[in-house]
């Protein structure tokens, strides 16, 4: 190993207190080993790696996400913020040692739970001004200070009638579910976009009733449904070194 590649690129926090080599499947595509890195029984799953900052590519992201998903096949998981490299080995187990009960119970609340994502978007927004238009009746004339107060009117019609039918959806889910984080709506046709941690032993049945929503939605709505994957919403690890914080 060259000087250069004594970094150390962090994936995720597992509990292990044995050695577990996952493959060469390591960021950046150069066949690195992933490996634990463990203190007591908790382990850190990272690959070596020179000391770069890693761009935000689709290349990038599936790499670090894809190391994740083979250790959620047996453990359950604290994904680590993309592109977070520690100096050496001897950092990461000390964030180990000083981070040990915190991360201990981060773990224990994401046992036997999975994080779902579920994003909704209207299909045919041309209907969607047409209601919101036979509900405000602006006359056929109108000056130009009066255009702007009917635009105003209108977005305000549209983010009223979006977070109205939400809610419809997320009453039928928020039973079941431990916990849910809206995340950012983007473009004028999406009404929903949602991280839930459900417990594994609800996981069918709420993707049941994502199925059944679906189906009652689908003249109207088009539901992108995802996961389970790591609980990045909910549980993700920010690494602050020097400080060795995690949020």
């Amino acid at each position: 190993m060259s000087d250069t590649d004594k970094g150390k690129y962090l994936y995720c926090v597992i509990n292990e207190s044995q050695g577990r080599n996952f493959g060469p499947i390591g960021i950046g595509d150069r066949g690195d080993e992933v490996h634990t890195l463990c203190f007591r029984d908790l382990a850190c799953v990272i690959s070596s790696t020179p000391m770069t900052k890693y761009v935000i590519s689709r290349e990038n992201l599936i790499a670090h996400e894809k190391v994740i998903e083979e250790a959620m096949k047996d453990y359950t998981v604290l994904p680590v913020r993309f592109c977070t490299v520690a100096t050496s080995a001897e950092e990461v187990r000390n964030l180990l040692m000083k981070k040990y009960q915190e991360l201990k119970n981060l773990l224990r609340s994401m046992d036997n739970k999975v994080e779902l994502g579920l994003k909704v978007f209207w299909q045919d927004m041309e209907n969607v001004f047409k209601e919101i238009g036979s509900t405000l009746s602006p006359p056929t004339s109108l000056s130009l200070d009066e255009k702007v107060d009917l635009g105003k009117r209108v977005k305000e019609a549209l983010e009223k009638k979006r977070e109205d039918e939400a809610e419809e959806i997320l009453d039928v889910l928020r039973p079941k579910c431990v916990s849910l984080r809206s995340n950012k709506i983007v473009g004028d046709n999406m009404i929903l976009n949602c991280a839930f941690l459900v417990d594994k032993a609800h996981e069918r049945e709420f993707d049941d009733l994502i199925e059944d929503l679906s189906q009652k939605y689908k003249d109207r709505l088009k539901f992108k449904y995802v996961g389970p994957v790591a609980p990045f919403n909910f549980a993700e690890l920010v690494i602050k070194w020097g400080q060795e914080g995690s949020e």
